[in-house]
């Protein structure tokens, strides 16, 4: 499993981005990176500045470098340019869409909801945080699940995100549902990343 036991707070701080709602004000009020030598840490060589890109992508996701080199292998197939095919491509991840859609709090909410088998696809369950939603799929939480306190909540959106929900999204939080409508545009996706730089680290 990608998900790594270093707190949460500390690795937002490493990477120059809050990663959980409860991290942000931890991270408004140090920013900078953890450790005694923090405030005095700079980043000095290129390969350092995609390397950290790089790494506050993956952990947007919260995935393996395994995972992240796939991912790119398969943007680089793709139409128009390779760092926004690449997000696009992680975007589709069920677990980032279920956080999305307001169903769940945060990535690791997210993935903890699929891999427990409480997520369906077009009617039939699927427990891998890494499936790629496709355009007209419908996801919902099952109904053997929907009673469940966590759903509660995220049914009166307790869980919703500030602002609006991507506009590739159609999502029925009332029926804890949700459809991909069209292949997101890397504008519309809610990440920090200077994805360019992720190209060129891959690439060197």
């Amino acid at each position: 499993m990608p998900n790594q036991s270093r707190p949460k707070v500390k690795k937002s701080r490493a990477l120059g981005i809050a990663l959980t709602p409860k991290a942000v004000k931890y991270f408004e009020a140090r920013p900078y990176p953890p450790g005694e030598h923090g405030r005095g840490r700079k980043q000095n060589s290129d390969y350092k500045v995609r390397l950290l890109e790089k790494q506050r992508l993956r952990a947007q996701y919260d995935i393996s470098e395994r995972q992240m080199a796939r991912a790119y292998d398969r943007a680089k197939k793709a139409e128009g340019k390779t760092g926004e095919a690449l997000v696009v491509e992680l975007e589709r991840r069920l677990d980032a869409l279920v956080l999305r859609s307001g169903i769940a709090r945060t990535i690791y909410q997210a993935r903890q909801m699929v891999v427990h088998g409480h997520i369906e696809v077009n009617g039939g369950k699927v427990d891998k945080p890494s499936f790629r939603v496709r355009p007209d799929d419908v996801v919902m939480v099952r109904e053997r699940s929907r009673e469940k306190a966590l759903f509660q909540v995220a049914r009166e959106g307790g869980f919703a995100a500030d602002g609006e929900t991507p506009r590739y999204l159609q999502v029925n939080l009332k029926a804890l549902a949700f459809r991909l409508d069209r292949d997101p545009n890397r504008k519309e996706i809610p990440v920090i990343c200077d994805e360019q730089l992720v190209v060129e680290y891959y690439a060197r």
